[in-house]
């Protein structure tokens, strides 16, 4: 594949250790960390970069205390001459985090950044810099892509771990260099407190590192903010997050398992009888907006999850929004179902953009499977989460709206589509085809699911036999909730090769090793 040598990490490791000193320990919060300047503000969280294109990136930063937000970049780790941006003022009512665009950049070039905060009274006085890099997207074929996704981080009580390495499967994910990481959902679980210890089958202790917000459900926007700020305490996270470019979606965790919009929680729950999602998922959301650089939404909580990313002429993701829009979780078997899981106008927006995608390959980061039966609730006739009801026959529910989807793609003529997921906590390669399936009017397709990155593992999901899913490779745990300690962490790979166009999916455990490979050529229907 035709692809650039692995960036220098000078820089990045200069900033990502500055911030690991104030890290350590959840406790060492307030201790001012050995490269900083006192007094002056500091960025103990790290940096990010985000929805990075071929000219323009977001650069994420939270300060400790009132800060202006500073962002000079470079071609090169010296810093000469270096180009400034100036970025917003971060306060309390952001919860001192804050978004710099960069824009009119070189493409497929390297990006060397660093972030500066500068005291807002005196612009003179800065704390001491924090590094990252990206790397913008290629006008020319040629270069190539790399990415990895998966998703599912801190949940079912299992948290930061420092005895095996935290999130040690972000340092396996930094060690492909990736262009960017695709993450499908379930950032946080704002449903699922973390104690400081659980017990392993084997008796030994899984001991984690834990605060104030991550020991009850989230509520309040403060409980919302703080679930995003315990991910940032691992560091091998915040080291890639200096590394490695992300596009973020959101799933259910980001405010309660399953929700609906609409959905109001009775008694019996560790939250107040009579609360509404709706509530629950505005708070969400906007602490989702502080904490991730996302281009739709940075800045405007009302702002869009949903989205297209353009990656130079070989690749577009199109990031759906399965949540926000959906109807309410049932047994799923309306004959007519307008709303489905995405809403109308989620759902002709992707039909529009996929007519009008040029890119070789169109990934659809879906965060929830097609196939795969995902319940919501198991007593009597249970309710159901993803698409899939367990029927094997003819649409029913919110298949209707993805039969709807394929048929569009089939009689436009739309090649190269891959479906990315995660959610169900093991990783799987599906094969749909017609040939196999009820419904027959689509052309053939993978879906290919991975995730967790720290969370419980469970058992593979039925299939559902509508579409005609064959899963040609799964790995899976036979017991439920199986913790990070014992395995089954997976994150996925796609390479596409700037020669050929071949698209190639690698199935990853959390150490790296591959576990199965799927090569997908281009201009074809996949069969």
């Amino acid at each position: 594949m035709s692809h650039r040598p692995f960036p220098g990490r000078r820089s990045v490791l200069r900033g990502s250790l500055a911030a690991s000193a104030a890290l350590t320990l959840p406790g060492a919060l307030g201790a001012a960390p050995a490269l900083a300047l006192s007094g002056r503000p500091r960025a103990d969280w790290g940096v990010q970069a985000g929805d990075v294109t071929s000219d323009s990136g977001l650069v994420w930063v939270r300060a400790d205390r009132p800060a202006r937000m500073i962002v000079e970049t470079s071609a090169t780790e010296s810093f000469r001459a270096p180009r400034r941006w100036r970025g917003p003022l971060l306060g309390a009512d952001t919860d001192f985090t804050g978004t710099a665009r960069l824009h009119g950049l070189p493409a497929g070039e390297q990006i060397h950044y660093r972030v500066l905060l500068a005291d807002p009274d005196d612009p003179r006085r800065t704390g001491e810099p924090t590094y990252g890099t990206f790397r913008t997207a290629p006008a020319r074929r040629r270069q190539g892509v790399r990415f990895v996704w998966s998703g599912d981080l801190a949940g079912q009580g299992w948290g930061i771990n420092e005895s095996i390495g935290g999130y040690r499967i972000f340092d396996a994910m930094a060690k492909l260099d990736p262009d960017f990481f695709l993450c499908s959902g379930d950032n946080i679980y704002a449903d699922g407190p973390i104690q400081a210890t659980a017990k392993l089958p084997d008796g030994s202790v899984y001991r984690n590192v834990t605060t104030e917000e991550k020991s009850h459900v989230a509520v309040s926007l403060a409980d919302y903010r703080g679930n995003f700020r315990y991910n940032l305490l691992d560091a091998a996270l915040r080291r890639f997050n200096a590394q490695v470019p992300n596009i973020i979606q959101w799933d259910d965790h980001e405010v309660r398992n399953n929700w609906y919009p609409g959905e109001v929680i009775g008694a019996g729950t560790p939250y107040p009888a009579g609360t509404e999602l709706d509530d629950l998922a505005l708070r969400a959301r906007r602490a989702f907006s502080e904490y991730f650089p996302v281009s739709t939404i940075s800045g405007r909580p009302d702002g869009r999850i949903y989205r297209v990313h353009h990656h130079g002429p070989l690749l577009d993701v199109f990031v759906l929004d399965m949540r926000t829009y959906r109807n309410a979780n049932s047994p799923d078997d309306q004959t007519t179902d307008p709303q489905g899981i995405l809403g109308r106008e989620q759902l002709e927006w992707l039909k529009r953009e996929l007519a009008r995608s040029r890119a070789v390959w169109k990934v659809i980061a879906a965060d929830m499977p097609l196939g795969l039966v995902v319940p919501d609730g198991v007593e009597g006739r249970p309710n159901f989460e993803a698409v899939a009801q367990g029927d094997p026959g003819a649409p029913l529910g919110r298949e209707l709206q993805i039969a709807e989807l394929l048929r569009f793609v089939k009689h436009r003529r739309i090649t190269g589509t891959v479906w990315l997921t995660a959610d169900v906590h093991h990783t799987s390669a599906q094969h749909y085809d017609p040939s196999r399936a009820a419904f027959k009017d689509f052309e053939p397709f993978w879906e290919f699911v991975s995730g967790p990155l720290n969370a419980g593992a469970f058992p593979a999901s039925a299939l559902d036999g509508t579409f005609g899913p064959d899963r040609v490779f799964v790995k899976a745990p036979t017991a439920s909730n199986v913790s990070p300690a014992e395995g089954y962490q997976f994150f996925g790979e796609v390479d596409i090769d700037g020669d050929s166009g071949e698209l190639t999916v690698r199935l990853r455990e959390q150490d790296g090793s591959v576990l199965f490979t799927q090569v997908l050529q281009p201009g074809r229907v996949e069969s």
